[in-house]
Formats: C-alpha cells, sequence, structure tokens
C-alpha cells in the first residue's frame, strides 16, 4: 500500500480535498479501486495530519433482480473499524427490466449518484470519495473529446450546492495496476459487478485503444494527462500555477 498512499497523499495535497473535521462518506461498490481507496483512507488518518472519519457506503443494485453479497465488505469495515452503510435499491431492475435501456450506463450512473447523495447525507456526511484512479481520468478526457466533441473531465473536487455535498477523488494519480497489485498483495475482498453491461460499454472499448496505443507509443496516455494537467480544465490545474 506504500505507493497507494503516496499517490493519495499527493492528490489530498495538490486539490485540497480533506479537512480537518470532515466527515467522508466512501462509496464502495467492492471493486478493487473503492476497496484499496478505502483501507489507504483510514491508513493515512494515522500520519497524514488531518482529522476526519470514514464512513463507508454501499449500493446494492439488485442486478438481475438478485441481492449482492457483500459480506466480505462488512467484515473488511469490521477490521478497520468503520461505520458501514449498505443500501438497498432497485437501480439495476428498473434500469434494465423495466426501462430496458439500451445506453443503460447514463441513466444508472445518474440513480447511483443520487442514492449515494442522499445516504451521504443521511450519514451526516460532508464529502463523498470516490475511486476514480488515473486511468479512468485518461478514459474520460478521451471520452468527452471523441464522443462528445468537447474538451474535459470529471474534475478531482467539486462541490454540489444542492446536496451541500463535496465530490473528492483521491486516487487520481494512482494508475490501476498499482490497485491492483495493491489489492492483491493486501489480500483485500472484491466483489465482482453483476452488472449485465459490465465489461461492454464504450468505456471498456476505450480502455483497449488507449492500453494498444500505449504499447505502440510508450507514454502516450501520461502525455494526455500531463496535457490535461496543463490546460487547467475543471480543477486540473496545478496548485502553484500562476498566470
Amino acid at each position: 500500500m506504500h505507493k497507494i498512499l503516496g499517490y493519495m497523499r499527493r492528490a489530498i495535497q495538490e486539490f485540497d480535498l480533506i479537512a480537518n473535521g470532515d466527515r467522508i462518506a466512501v462509496g464502495v461498490s467492492g471493486g478493487k479501486d473503492s476497496v484499496v481507496m478505502l483501507k489507504g483512507l483510514v491508513m493515512l488518518q494515522r500520519f497524514i495530519g488531518i482529522d476526519y472519519t470514514v464512513v463507508a457506503i454501499t449500493l446494492d443494485s439488485r442486478f438481475n433482480g438478485e441481492k449482492g453479497n457483500y459480506e466480505p465488505i462488512a467484515e473488511l469495515c469490521k477490521e478497520l473499524g468503520v461505520e458501514y452503510v449498505l443500501v438497498d435499491t432497485h437501480i439495476g431492475e428498473i434500469v434494465f427490466d423495466v426501462r430496458k435501456e439500451p445506453n443503460p450506463c447514463s441513466l444508472c450512473a445518474r440513480m447511483r449518484r443520487g442514492a449515494l447523495h442522499d445516504a451521504a447525507k443521511e450519514a451526516g456526511c460532508n464529502k463523498i470519495a470516490l475511486g476514480h484512479n488515473y486511468n479512468d481520468v485518461i478514459e474520460t478526457f478521451v471520452m468527452n473529446l471523441t464522443i462528445e466533441g468537447r474538451l474535459g473531465c470529471f474534475a478531482p473536487k467539486s462541490y454540489l450546492s444542492r446536496k451541500d455535498l463535496t465530490m473528492i477523488r483521491p486516487l487520481v494519480f494512482a494508475p490501476e495496476r498499482d490497485i491492483r497489485s495493491a489489492a492483491n498483495r493486501n489480500n483485500l475482498p472484491i466483489v465482482k459487478s453483476k452488472c449485465p453491461a459490465d465489461g461492454v460499454t464504450s468505456r471498456q472499448k476505450v480502455k483497449e485503444e488507449l492500453a494498444m496505443r500505449d504499447k505502440q507509443d510508450r507514454g502516450f496516455s501520461d502525455r494526455l494527462f500531463g496535457a490535461l494537467r496543463k490546460s487547467g480544465l475543471d480543477g486540473w490545474g496545478y496548485k502553484d500555477k500562476t498566470d
């Protein structure tokens, strides 16, 4: 976890993600990113010099009409001494069975965001931590450019005035390969997604295309990330940059 803690500490300091007194809702889907982020935030409490509290929140979307098994996540939270909230929803049924969405990801994401925001407020949290990693940043930047025809990305930190919540992404400097390694080395429990669209999305296609381009042109993704930071778009500018 040493490398992951370094990435997270850098993001927290560069983007002012966490402050004293924060109560942070960690969105734990059960995937490697969210589980590693949860453990990392708990470990950082010991030495980062910021007094904050962590609450883990999982949304059970009931994909295929079945409840998910999140006992491994509940056990991890118990080991870490973290409050755990499991929210039962019917998002999967609504998106796939009722609405029968041909492009389900957008609606599913909106519904999950809304449910997570409500759960965070109910738990008394003022911030929500999401597990988007370094690769997610680059993929989103490319998807916005090539699919939507615009320059932009999600922000490392953003304030939702309607809900009075701040979204933070502590893993934005952490490459997916390092997160996967940390999860394996620390024997962290991973709950595989039962989403019917998992692995067949536009994001997966972009991920594969970027991986191929990086093999052909070493450092391609890193240069894209550097361009995003230099542009200063959506809060990605350097902290010490002056006009």
